[in-house]
């Protein structure tokens, strides 16, 4: 499947090698390639790309910005290439100020349905936010298979997550 992952940080490239070695096309998208993710690309055998080209190429989108540059990316990319694709929304609506990450959606709200209406028409499904890169791909814990929490409201979007999460190693809870 064509993979395209939003986000050239730590958590973009942990999870785009990851896809990449169960045999999807990745490609992972950024404003611009640094030199340093050049080396990476080349090193991890994962393409490189503008955001725009990542997720017109993506099939399913991995979606691995900043929360805090999330409505932006959106914007720079345009609604219309998340039409009708499932979003594997990662990021966390945090803000990091002198106090250190605040969140900037309240109690009444979550990050998923923010996404999910700033891309009505994308079928976004809220995975791998609360869990730190080292341990998104293949985690071992002493205790055994951790558990990854989804949502979203698309059957079959969060079926294809619950199928990506429990082939790198976790126990699946769709928390609606």
């Amino acid at each position: 499947m064509k993979i395209g992952v939003l986000g050239s940080g730590q958590v973009g490239q942990v999870l785009a090698k990851g896809l990449l070695d169960l045999g999807h096309d990745v490609i992972i998208g950024t404003r611009s390639v640094k030199p340093e993710l050049a080396v990476w690309s080349k090193e991890s055998g994962v393409a490189t790309g503008t955001f725009q080209e990542v997720a017109e190429f993506g099939e399913v989108l991995v979606f691995a910005v900043l929360g805090s540059a999330a409505e932006a990316v959106i914007q720079l990319i345009g609604q219309d290439r998340f039409k009708g694709k499932i979003v594997m929304d990662v990021t966390n609506p945090l803000a990091f100020g002198p106090q250190g990450p605040e969140l900037t959606l309240g109690h009444t709200d979550s990050g998923g349905e923010w996404i999910q209406r700033l891309l009505p028409q994308a079928r976004v499904v809220k995975a791998f936010n609360s869990v730190g890169n080292a341990h998104m791909v293949h985690p071992k814990f002493e205790q055994g298979p951790p558990t990854m929490f989804i949502a979203g409201n698309d059957e079959e979007a969060k079926k294809w997550v619950s199928d990506l999460s429990q082939a790198w190693g976790w126990d699946v809870v769709d928390a609606g």
